[in-house]
């Protein structure tokens, strides 16, 4: 199916579209990012490999450093500060890709997430990633690119992320449905967690979607709307009620907030802490799950 230029999910053509017109107000990011377990280097893969004209957006880097939690949003100053620097201003289209091999879409909706958090909409995601423009006939380089510094004002949108706190009120008084995009086997705590310091598991009352349901693995696409409706409603989401999606640490679960935003619900939020926060702090009796 193709998707309207413009849209949030771009596709190969789309993107080389854009690139012709030759518009000085648009920025392409690789956001690639690998579990650690992976031993894979995303910059380095960059460096090697990468669209031409885009630049690398570091998901560590541009982070909270003073937490030992992985890539943890960082203030709205160091994100100000971290984008301008890559040539990005208030009035940038922002193309944001990722290289993962399986998965259409595995890092880039994490910034896609995150530019929304600080006011910046217009933003769109290569839908297949460096692998599909490839595929398709798209060039690449080992180029590095540079935009020059631009000037970037956040403007902090606070519905879209929870804390730990704000999780932890919600099992108490339930106000919104969490739901977890990590697969069934490590929600169920029967598969290890990528990180060794981390059991398996989920937090109590969470609803499981994981976020493969949500694609064409083949097509690499994200599924069809409708598709992605029913998916939610099978699941047992109601997508007119408040939503929060959690994941590992934050990065697929913002392809649940993807999902949500494509099926016309913009509002749902992102537990950045999610489960390898929830295991360090939560008590015993919050945590489903978890195997001896």
């Amino acid at each position: 199916m193709q998707r309207a230029f413009g849209s949030t999910l771009v596709t190969v053509k789309g993107l080389n579209d854009i690139i012709k017109l030759n518009i000085s107000k648009r920025s392409i990011l690789d956001a690639s990012w690998h579990l650690p377990s992976t031993g894979r280097n995303a910059k380095l893969e960059y460096s090697e490999s990468h669209i031409p004209g885009a630049v690398f957006f570091d998901i560590d880097e541009c982070s909270d450093k003073s937490t030992e939690l992985p890539h943890m949003v960082p203030s709205a100053q160091i994100f100000e500060s971290y984008v301008g620097a890559l040539g990005i201003s208030n009035d940038t289209h922002v193309i944001v890709y990722d290289n993962h091999p399986q998965f259409p879409i595995f890092s880039a909706q994490r910034v896609w997430w995150t530019f929304r958090l600080f006011g910046h909409n217009n933003i769109s995601i290569l839908e297949g990633g460096l692998p599909k423009w490839t595929s398709e006939g798209g060039t690449v380089t080992s180029q590095p690119s540079n935009y020059g510094q631009e000037i970037f004002q956040a403007q902090f949108n606070p519905k879209l992320i929870k804390s730990y706190e704000d999780i932890k009120r919600n099992i108490e008084n339930p106000e919104f449905i969490l739901v977890d995009a990590r697969s069934e086997e490590r929600f169920k705590g029967v598969s290890s967690e990528p990180r060794p310091d981390t059991k398996s598991g989920c937090i109590l009352h969470s609803i499981n979607l994981p976020f493969v349901k949500l694609m064409n693995l083949e097509q690499r696409t994200m599924k069809p709307v409708q598709e992605l409706q029913q998916i939610f409603q099978d699941a047992g989401v109601d997508l007119t009620k408040d939503v929060v999606a959690t994941c590992g640490s934050g990065v697929t679960a913002c392809l649940l907030a993807l999902a949500g935003h494509l099926c016309n619900n913009d509002d749902i939020a992102v537990y950045d802490g999610s489960w390898t926060e929830w295991f360090t702090r939560a008590p015993p009796h919050l945590k489903s799950n978890i195997p001896i």
